[in-house]
């Protein structure tokens, strides 16, 4: 576990199944909270758009998560925040995430393939997010 600010203070196994819990995988989730690493298992559920999953990890000292996830989502207060108070990698992530071309090359140029493999998945779960949010029989209120 890790109380450091950034996804790069952990080992590469512990965000391996981070990417494994973001492509859905329930038997991830449920070994990231059994082992430690329930900010994690917060983390992929507020990329998904969980507002409680958002309230959990402000709560229990994981705000910069929160963080991240509304940066992934394109907030630019938090984009600024992260690349002020984090390593440049997280925020290069979030940019990636949204298909960012100068941030993935800096990922590929740092060798930080993790990173990289974890965006290519989030951008997989924001496409689907957006397709189920259009369409003639979605209401919006």
């Amino acid at each position: 576990m890790t109380t450091t600010m950034g996804l790069e203070h952990y080992d590469v196994k512990i965000l391996l199944a981070l990417n494994q819990c973001i492509a859905g995988r329930k038997d991830f989730f449920r070994w990231l909270l059994d082992n430690g690493y329930p900010e994690l298992a917060a983390f992929s559920n507020a990329i998904r758009g969980d507002v409680a999953a958002m309230e959990w990890l402000a709560k229990n000292g994981y705000r910069w998560l929160a963080i991240m996830s509304n940066a992934i989502d394109g907030d630019d207060p938090s984009r600024v925040w992260i690349g002020k108070s984090m390593h440049e990698c997280n925020l290069r992530f979030a940019l990636a995430c949204r298909e960012d071309l100068d941030s993935i090359r800096w990922l590929m140029k740092h060798d930080l393939q993790i990173f990289l493999m974890m965006a290519k998945e989030v951008k997989t779960v924001l496409e689907v997010q957006a397709l189920e949010n259009t369409g003639p029989y979605v209401m919006h209120f």
